[in-house]
């Protein structure tokens, strides 16, 4: 396992090459927009220097993991000798599976394919390969350099050899691993997304601002972000989508706030928008 591709290069596709190639691997990152590759190159190339300059890496480490990384536009090119792909675009079922059954013609037979999705299944986005033991999913979190889980989703199919793996790849990464069952939402999404809901309906009622619902919950619980302040940071959009989802799946309780809906509509999608539940200048 020295060689990964990544699908996609947003902010958790960025984070996953930046980790993988700091620790050794071969990294060919992956976005069909070429404007979208350039930031995400731009991106890592600024985190590295940062980390040397606070003294996270060395300089020589910084060169190394800039040689293990390529970037393409071209999926065929950069899965050609994976052994190891990496999905990373939006929570959209229909997106992934295209792409699943793209990665399942291009790449090598032995090359495994991961997911990195929050909340839907490997056993789904598998069916639609001619190799679904070879498919999982990989949780990572934001910001991925950082985060010390990953969540390991095996779905139906999914073979012992295939877990063991990439659980090797998440030691090779520094990354602590949790082994999963498949269910809508797994372990971390299912908790974290109820306890920001029920966040964004205290701020609806009246019942405290979201500065005092975060506090309460850094300070009185011990958590180390508020539940509001990280639905900005992974956007708001993409925290309904995750809503929706366990909606669909496990019902009421998942029901999304109004609240949420709302800012949506608004087109205040938290940081990357500038406005969510806070305002980023």
């Amino acid at each position: 396992m020295k060689n990964i591709a990544v699908i996609g290069s947003g902010v958790m596709g960025r984070g996953i090459a930046y980790t993988a190639s700091l620790n050794g691997f071969n990294v060919s990152l992956h976005d069909i927009n070429p404007e979208a590759l350039e930031k995400a190159e731009s991106y890592i190339t600024s985190l590295f220097q940062k980390s040397v300059e606070k003294g996270f890496i060395q300089e020589e480490e910084k060169k190394i993991a800039l040689d293990n990384l390529t970037y393409s536009t071209d999926l065929k090119k950069s899965a050609a000798e994976a052994d190891l792909a990496v999905e990373a675009v939006l929570e959209q079922m229909e997106l992934k599976v295209k792409i699943f059954k793209e990665l399942d013609e291009v790449c090598p037979a032995h090359t495994i394919l991961a997911t990195n999705t929050s909340t839907m299944s490997p056993t789904e986005i598998g069916a639609a390969t001619s190799r679904p033991e070879k498919v999982i999913a990989m949780h990572f979190f934001n910001p991925v350099h950082k985060m010390k889980l990953i969540e390991i989703i095996k779905g139906l199919d999914t073979s012992t050899e295939t877990v063991e793996k990439v659980q090797r790849v998440g030691e090779q990464l520094k990354k602590q691993t949790v082994e999963v069952n498949e269910f809508p939402g797994f372990v971390t999404s299912r908790m974290n997304c109820l306890i920001g809901n029920e966040a964004m309906n205290i701020v609806m009622e009246g019942v405290a601002s979201a500065e005092d619902v975060d506090k309460a919950m850094k300070l009185g619980l011990n958590h180390p972000m508020g539940p509001l302040e990280l639905a900005d940071l992974v956007g708001l959009d993409s925290r309904l989508r995750n809503m929706e989802y366990l909606y669909q799946t496990l019902g009421e309780k998942y029901r999304p706030s109004p609240i949420l809906l709302k800012y949506v509509k608004a087109g205040k999608l938290g940081r990357k928008s500038g406005e969510g539940f806070y305002s980023y200048e």
